[in-house]
């Protein structure tokens, strides 16, 4: 079985591999230390599961996710976040991810995780179950961020990294002005007035 897991952490992805490996010790496990990296493996390689941390340097994850779907790429993706529960899940859900975990999950909760995914099953917690339910039936109690669609949302992410708008332009593929009319945007349904409050805002939602 080929593995590709990616995380900007090695001592992360060393336990992980350690892990991983108990349970399939003949497993190939390739490796990603950034979102392009992830991108560019997917792209190029064939794998039976991918497991990502959510945020990494580069392009937004669930970019990724989006591309790999939009490009006919059926392979099983699961996510890690250090934070749970997550309206990310949603996001990341409807984008085409089969799983969502928190990283302080117990070890046997990804290995479940991933015979749930090789099986074509998605892998929820009870938790993000919930939030999925409250998304689709509609919430009435939505965070300021919850209004923003996904791709305002990844420039969001994106400028609560500190990422200026020539960079994000660059990460996402779209023009400089196109950037600028998201960061408006995002400005206006968020009742947000500037960087450092997009900073502020994403630091004490877990968004970054």
């Amino acid at each position: 079985m080929k593995i590709l897991l990616a995380d900007d952490h090695q001592m992360i992805r060393q336990g992980l591999v350690m892990l991983i490996k108990q349970s399939y010790p003949f497993a190939e496990i390739a490796e990603a230390n950034n979102a392009d990296e992830l991108d560019d493996l997917m792209r190029k390689e064939k794998f039976e599961v991918v497991i990502s941390d959510l945020f990494m340097p580069g392009k937004p994850v669930i970019e990724v996710v989006k591309h790999a779907r939009e490009a006919g790429n059926k392979v099983p993706i699961i996510i890690l976040s250090m934070s749970l529960p997550e309206r990310n899940a949603v996001r990341l859900i409807r984008a085409g991810a089969n799983g969502y975990l928190n990283k302080d999950s117990a070890p046997d909760e990804l290995i479940n995780a991933i015979e749930f995914v090789l099986k074509g099953k998605k892998y929820i917690t009870q938790d993000i179950a919930s939030l999925l339910a409250d998304a689709y039936l509609g919430d009435n109690n939505k965070l300021p961020h919850e209004s923003l669609s996904d791709r305002e949302f990844e420039v969001f992410q994106l400028l609560a990294q500190g990422k200026i708008p020539t960079q994000i332009a660059e990460a996402l593929s779209l023009s400089i002005n196109t950037v600028s009319t998201y960061k408006t945007r995002i400005m206006e349904k968020m009742n947000l007035n500037g960087f450092a409050d997009i900073i502020k805002y994403a630091v004490s939602h877990d968004l970054v």
